[in-house]
Order: structure tokens, then C-alpha cells, then sequence
């Protein structure tokens, strides 16, 4: 039975920026989540727990800022002055888009499936690849299904703030735990962004790239005799090899005896981006 998530606001951690005209600028606001067994649950359920609008603020990003036993969750929610406010002007370039689906390298011990074996009864490996002599499984390296793509927006310089930069630098290297560009949560890992800028004037806009790779989720993954129920796309799967013996009773061989799906990114909201999902 799931356990029930449960959500407060941690008051005495709250923290309320404001400008010199008596406006908010930027707000902090930490909860605490009880009863999530990952990471995502505990995300999502501040998302769903928190307001989008403080005052003339909006949520930005939602991280997990500590994680205090097995199923409890600090998570930091991070309001700040919408950058879509203003931001589109008859003038300013539209922004563009690119991808390329040229993969990314994996280090694999596992097959899909054996195809054949030569002779008729050799040894039945369950799929492990490159098993030799001493029964070590040395695997291959193969092109994996990743899509790469990057989008160029142009935003006024008042909206490109210190917190806004650091904003982007704390989301490089997190996948969205929220639907993203029409992927699911978990498929998306941001790479990061990169800005430039001509000119001080206060019309003169910055042009950022934002840089983004594909993975897709995987349900009931094979792996040997295992099934692995899921696996976000970003997610490490890893097996733990046995000793076993070949159904001839002749040959010592290695088999899956264990499969292992390891969480490497963490989840963060991509709304804190500040371009449209």
C-alpha cells in the first residue's frame, strides 16, 4: 500500500526579497514532504501543494534541497518576477530552433536477444556479450537513441538577472520532472544554456541557447530471464552477474542475477527556464 504524501510549509525558513519601490523581487519558500518514496513524488507534490503566483511573483523552480530520511523531502520553491512580463516586443527577433539525432555512445554487457550460437551447444551466456575465458563480461560499446536539440530566445536585459543566470546554472544538468516539449517526465536532460549580448543599451536584448538531450523512458526492459518494470530515459541501469553452469552441466558461465536502476539526475522543474514548455 503507497504510503500517503503528506506536505507543509516550512515557515521559518521563508525567505522575502523586495525591491527599493516596495515590490516583492524574489521569494524562497521551503516545504517539507512526508511519505514520498522518490524524488518526483515529492516535486510533484509541492507543485500541486504550492501556489503558482506570490503576490506579483511567479513560481519559477522547484528543487529538493535535502532529502532528511527514506520517504522525507526538503524541497525549496523559488518565486521571482514572471520574465515572459513585457518580454515579447514588435522588434525582437523570433526565436529559432534546431536538432540533430546523431545518438550518444553506451557501454552495454546485455543484448536483446542471442541470435544464434555456433556450435549448436555452446555455452547459453543469457545474452551477456564478450564473456571470456576467466568469465568476465567485457560488453561493447554501441549508439544509443538520443536526440539533441536547442532553442535561441531573446530576452530584454532587465529580465536577465544575477538570478535569473543562476537560476540556469543550478537547473544544468537536471531532468524535467514535469511534461516538457511534448516529452515525458524523466526524458529530457538540460545541458545548459549559453548567452550573449551587444551592447548596454536597454533595448539591446541577450540571446540565449538553451541545449537539451532526449532519452526515452523504457518499460518491461529485458534483461536476461529479469524484466525491468521501468526506467526513466535518464536513468542508469547496471547488472550484477552470477557464477550458474550451462544446461549441459559442462561449462561454468556467467547469467544476470540481478538488474539495478539507479536515479544519477535529479528532477527539477523546467519552468524556471523561462521559455514556453
Amino acid at each position: 500500500m503507497a504510503n500517503e504524501i503528506r506536505v507543509e510549509k516550512c515557515f521559518y525558513d521563508l525567505n522575502e526579497s523586495m525591491d527599493r519601490y516596495g515590490k516583492l523581487s524574489g521569494a524562497e519558500v521551503p516545504y517539507l514532504v512526508f511519505g514520498a518514496e522518490e524524488e518526483l513524488e515529492a516535486l510533484n507534490a509541492v507543485r500541486e501543494a504550492s501556489v503558482e503566483k506570490l503576490g506579483n511573483l511567479k513560481r519559477q523552480t522547484l528543487e529538493i534541497s535535502e532529502r532528511i530520511n527514506q520517504d522525507t523531502f526538503k524541497v525549496q520553491v523559488t518565486y521571482e518576477l514572471d520574465v515572459f512580463d513585457g518580454i515579447e516586443g514588435v522588434n525582437e527577433p523570433e526565436p529559432s530552433f534546431a536538432f540533430d539525432t546523431g545518438g550518444g555512445s553506451k557501454h552495454v554487457n546485455q543484448s536483446i536477444v542471442t541470435m544464434s550460437r555456433t556450435p549448436a551447444d555452446a555455452p547459453d551466456y543469457g545474452g551477456a556479450i564478450g564473456v571470456d575465458a576467466d568469465g568476465n563480461v567485457n560488453g561493447i560499446d554501441i549508439t544509443m537513441p538520443v536526440m539533441n536539440f536547442s532553442e535561441t530566445h531573446y530576452f530584454r536585459a532587465s529580465k536577465v538577472t544575477t538570478a535569473y543566470r543562476k537560476r540556469l546554472a543550478a537547473l544544468t544538468g537536471t531532468v524535467n520532472n514535469g511534461k516538457f516539449k511534448g516529452y515525458a517526465p524523466g526524458e529530457v536532460l538540460f545541458l545548459g544554456a549559453s548567452g550573449t549580448r551587444q551592447g548596454n543599451h536597454p533595448d539591446d536584448d541577450w540571446e540565449i541557447t538553451f541545449r537539451f538531450a532526449v532519452s526515452p523512458n523504457q518499460t518491461d526492459l529485458k534483461v536476461g530471464d529479469l524484466t525491468v518494470k521501468e526506467k526513466l530515459g535518464w536513468d542508469y541501469l547496471w547488472v550484477r552477474y552470477a557464477d550458474d553452469v550451462s544446461e549441459d552441466r559442462k561449462s561454468l558461465i556467467k547469467k544476470p542475477e540481478a538488474a539495478y536502476v539507479e536515479r544519477v539526475y535529479q528532477a527539477a522543474d523546467f519552468g524556471g527556464l523561462g521559455i514556453r514548455s
